[in-house]
């Protein structure tokens, strides 16, 4: 089954110094962008982990053993800073797909603008992710999808070209397999594989059925935003100097903003 787009739809997937949204970098992103005109772009990108103020940042081997780029590989690199406009234009006013997508990928390349200062808003964004599919229909990864949809071995996992190909053809496949279930459009797709409603992109607030924005960590989850911060600034202020994603800092002073500024 034909995806039905009204927008241009991204397919991405990033390798990284590690797994840690606030702290780790990219080394490498793919993708491949579908116009809705029936056109597409594809490139891949290497990066060389650095800095906001350009330093080099050492890719761990145990990062390294898992998609094999090494140092030496991105030593001559641009740094995400250097492409940082290039990728705005491309990604801006796109919806995004991936594998795991919702809960690494679109968190950590939103934490590598705004480390250099760029905002990409993706408010009006829709977000397929296919491993929540995959979870909520097979329960498996990206390897045993490819596998099981596809009926072909990904012998290139953990290069972020072949995942970036793999996760869009188990989509694809996915479709036909679960026709009768999954709706073919963005909108729907991004609300399928939504696991939660969350407000940054780490998850740290979440709405409810109604909308309500809702802490989901700490002392005070489950509690309400709106209870919460007017009360206790405090804990406003120990988000903001403790180790959490710019993203998630950012979102906590617009409702901090939202529900005492009156």
């Amino acid at each position: 089954m034909k995806l039905n787009l009204t927008r241009p739809l991204i397919f991405f997937d990033l390798e990284t110094t590690g797994v840690d949204v606030s702290r780790d970098h990219i080394v490498e992103l793919s993708y491949i962008k579908l116009c809705t005109d029936g056109s597409e772009e594809t490139k891949t990108l290497r990066i060389r982990p650095a800095t906001p103020s350009g330093q080099t940042v050492h890719i761990p081997e145990a990062s390294s053993a898992v998609h094999g780029i090494y140092d030496n590989d991105v030593a001559d690199c641009p740094t995400f800073r250097d492409v940082a406009y290039e990728l705005h234009q491309i990604f801006s006013g796109c919806d995004l797909a991936g594998f795991n997508s919702n809960k690494f990928d679109i968190p950590l390349l939103v934490e590598e603008f705004l480390r250099v200062g760029v905002s990409l808003d993706l408010s009006n964004s829709r977000f397929i992710d296919v491993q929540n599919i995959f979870h909520k229909m097979e329960q498996r990864t990206l390897v045993a999808a490819y596998r099981f949809y596809c009926h072909k071995d990904l012998t290139a996992a953990h290069s972020a070209d072949a995942d970036t190909r793999a996760t869009r053809e188990v989509l694809e496949a996915q479709l036909d397999t679960y026709a009768d279930t999954l709706p073919n459009d963005v909108a729907g797709l991004a609300e399928f594989s939504a696991m939660n409603h969350n407000i940054d992109f780490a998850g740290r607030y979440i709405r409810d059925e109604q909308g309500r924005e809702v802490i989901n960590f700490g002392k005070y989850k489950g509690r309400f935003v709106k209870d919460v911060f007017p009360r206790d600034p405090g804990f406003v202020g120990w988000i903001q100097q403790g180790d959490f994603t710019l993203n998630t800092k950012q979102v906590t002073e617009q409702l901090f903003r939202k529900y005492t500024q009156r």
